[in-house]
């Protein structure tokens, strides 16, 4: 029998995290082992981000990042983003994203969100049906990106 747990990050999911972020973005620097710990042990500090896990059988195999920003609008209200939404090659069309999202989203509604915001690649159709499943819907807002220069 599979055991899934979905939960907040900790310190000792650090390989499996990076591992799974090499695989969402492989064109990404590695970073070295140090910095790497001290970069979750500050985004795990930090009250307004939250980073989720899924994991199989004691396996790190999915996960997202919710940042909470606060606001004075609606109430002062905060609303939330998710970014980096990933799970592993040999765990996916099982549902894990499809659950891990339910318990990110619930978390956000705990946190007090007024809304929960994502961002999607135009191609990734799957991923979109996926959203979509949750409850996102396109065409409320429009959606732009810039990058830093290099």
């Amino acid at each position: 029998m599979t055991t899934v747990v979905i939960r907040e990050c900790e310190l000792q999911d650090l390989a499996g995290l990076l591992a799974l972020y090499g695989e969402l973005r492989p064109q990404d620097p590695v970073l070295g082992e140090h910095a790497a710990r001290e970069g979750l042990a500050a985004l795990l500090d930090q009250p307004h981000t939250r980073i989720m896990v899924a994991l199989v059988d004691g396996q790190l195999a999915s996960s997202c990042q919710l940042g909470i920003i606060p606001t004075l609008t609606n109430g002062g209200r905060p609303f939330g983003i998710i970014e980096h939404v990933i799970t592993g090659a040999a765990f996916r069309r099982q549902g894990l994203s499809h659950r891990l999202l339910e318990r990110t989203l619930v978390l956000a509604w705990e946190l007090g969100c007024y809304k929960v915001m994502l961002l999607s690649g135009e191609g990734r159709e799957a991923a979109h049906r996926l959203y979509e499943g949750l409850g996102f819907k396109a065409g409320i807002e429009k959606g732009f990106v810039i990058k830093a220069p290099q």
